[in-house]
């Protein structure tokens, strides 16, 4: 599949697709054991953070199942259609009310794990058509196969953090 042209998602959106330089179904799969393993394989610092105010392991784990659930959202609204803008969110606020930290660590990185590869499923179904739907998110235009693109990059994104900042292995 071919990358999103620049017509087809707001700017915010390509620093994560830019990060997307392999066949994106391939990478989504890749992902659903990768992240899983990336975490499980520092377990010692599931509550390290590298700094004050920034998040934990299991906050950044948290993080990202949010924006998997609210990508895999955005891509069912629009490719079944939907007219209605459908809102933003503020990653900063989700994490602080979610309390991730009080959760068992396994049981995130399992829910990242079945999440993605639920997700999986709507992925590989989407024609064609249903890839260049769009529609309003966060008051802005974006279609279908960007926030694939954006699904896959938003993760890569966040290994580049872990590794650099709270040197993962």
């Amino acid at each position: 599949m071919n990358r999103p042209q620049p017509n087809e998602y707001p700017i915010w959106a390509e620093a994560y697709i830019n990060k997307v330089n392999q066949d994106i179904f391939q990478l989504l799969e890749e992902q659903a054991i990768s992240i899983p393993d990336l975490f499980r394989r520092n377990k010692e610092k599931e509550n390290y953070a590298y700094a004050e105010n920034k998040w934990t392991l299991k906050e950044m784990l948290g993080h990202i199942i949010d924006c998997e659930r609210i990508f895999a959202f955005r891509i069912t609204c629009f490719a079944r259609n939907e007219k209605q803008p459908l809102p933003g969110f503020d990653e900063n606020d989700y994490v602080a009310n979610a309390r991730f930290n009080e959760r068992n660590y396994e049981d995130l990185i399992e829910e990242f794990a079945v999440l993605r590869k639920a997700n999986l499923y709507l992925f590989r179904n989407l024609n064609d058509e249903k890839l260049h739907r769009s529609g309003l998110a966060s008051g802005r235009e974006i279609n279908v196969k960007s926030i694939l693109f954006v699904t896959g990059g938003h993760i890569i994104h966040h290994v580049e953090i872990l590794k650099e900042r709270y040197y993962v292995v």
